[in-house]
């Protein structure tokens, strides 16, 4: 029998003084302390007493195992079952981690989409200062050429130091200089232009994407618990802007490989789909564990 480590567990899960629960019974301070330390058992009346102050059954208080939850009372139950302080403690702390960190890249992204939308108006002003010839490509009157030699490329500076451009690097570089070869200026200033903006649109998904983690963990560090509607919507649209984020820079990269007949090693990943599947599952099952903490009145933080 373990009556006096249950009855310390329920008075400290009811944030309960022994003084406070000594009054409540009619007994003294002391009285109480020995009944936890098992020095003694109290009389019928005031195990009785106990039942009611607790809210459990007799059985609640002698039972051998007190996290056995098919033997508690409702309101005892939704009690033991919250998370032990140490655990909340790493809950809180993790919490609070990935809310900062949703925080500073949220920053981080709203910078960048500042940078690309710099970029996209001063594109076509550089433009005027750019010539690409044969080999050789010019910028602000600085001469780069290049020579393709089998399966490298050598460049050429203005100092005449030739640099060798690595295996692992030539299949891009190699498409790319080919299709500075093919086609005009103007089409490849147009493209870059519709580049940026598809970029500054993922940009700004990714920004909203980082604005709800931010908010997501900023309730589950100051909320009673994380199973709350509004953090299943957070869920949901970090979930969607996501999908977004993918599926508009492969659908227009794809696009512009077909155009261009350059190769920008854009595509679909199978495994982006499975985190966001999995992303999106997780919605629902914080909406589920929302409405069973409804139906029980019950919440995860003390």
């Amino acid at each position: 029998m373990k009556f006096g480590e249950n009855l310390k567990s329920l008075r400290k899960l009811k944030k309960i003084s022994q003084e406070q629960l000594a009054d409540k019974i009619g007994v003294t301070r002391q009285s109480v302390s020995k009944w936890e330390c098992g020095e003694s058992y109290p009389s019928m009346e005031n195990l009785l007493l106990l039942c009611n102050i607790f809210h459990c059954k007799m059985n609640d208080l002698v039972h051998a195992n007190l996290i056995d939850l098919d033997h508690l009372g409702e309101e005892v139950k939704m009690n033991v079952a919250k998370l032990s302080r140490d655990n909340q403690k790493k809950m809180k702390n993790l919490s609070k981690l990935i809310y900062i960190l949703g925080k500073i890249l949220k920053i981080i992204s709203l910078g960048v989409i500042i940078l690309v939308a710099i970029l996209l108006i001063v594109l076509p002003f550089i433009s005027k200062n750019i010539e690409i010839g044969k080999n050789e490509i010019t910028v602000f009157n600085e001469k780069l050429q290049y020579e393709v030699r089998e399966e490298e490329i050598w460049l050429k500076d203005k100092k005449n130091e030739i640099t060798l451009v690595g295996y692992n690097e030539i299949m891009p570089l190699k498409s790319l200089l080919t299709t500075l070869e093919t086609h005009s200026l103007f089409v490849l200033i147009l493209f870059t232009e519709f580049a940026f903006i598809i970029l500054g649109i993922t940009l700004i998904f990714l920004y909203l994407t980082f604005m709800h983690l931010e908010k997501l963990f900023t309730n589950f560090y100051h909320g009673e618990t994380p199973f709350t509607l509004e953090n299943v919507l957070h869920i949901k649209k970090m979930a969607k802007y996501m999908i977004i984020t993918i599926i508009v820079p492969s659908i227009t990269g794809s696009f512009c490989e077909l155009v261009l007949n350059i190769d920008l090693n854009i595509g679909f990943e199978m495994i982006d789909f499975i985190y966001i599947l999995f992303l999106y599952s997780m919605s629902y099952v914080f909406l589920y564990g929302e409405r069973i903490q409804k139906d029980s009145k019950g919440c995860l933080y003390e």
